[in-house]
């Protein structure tokens, strides 16, 4: 499973944080951070989901007011 973070959409609500600790809050930019990710495209970072945190990204994604955060499986379809 992978988590890909779109940070140009991200608006700075951090409801992310508070359901996955891979997000941190970036009080300086005004938008969250998505740790140990890689930048696939400009403002667009991607990592992969440990097997205990999976259910985190998901509410993760959930939670996202702007749907800045999508959860692919590991066959590559959306499911959040």
């Amino acid at each position: 499973m992978r988590v890909e973070f779109d940070r140009d959409t991200c608006t700075g609500m951090f409801q992310c944080t508070a359901e996955w600790d891979a997000f941190e809050e970036n009080r300086e930019d005004g938008k969250a951070d998505l740790r140990d990710a890689e930048e696939k495209a400009e403002d667009t970072f991607v990592r992969e989901v440990p097997d205990d945190a999976e259910f985190d990204a998901k509410m993760a994604a959930r939670v996202c007011p702007v749907d800045a955060i999508r959860v692919y499986d590991d066959d590559g379809e959306q499911i959040v």
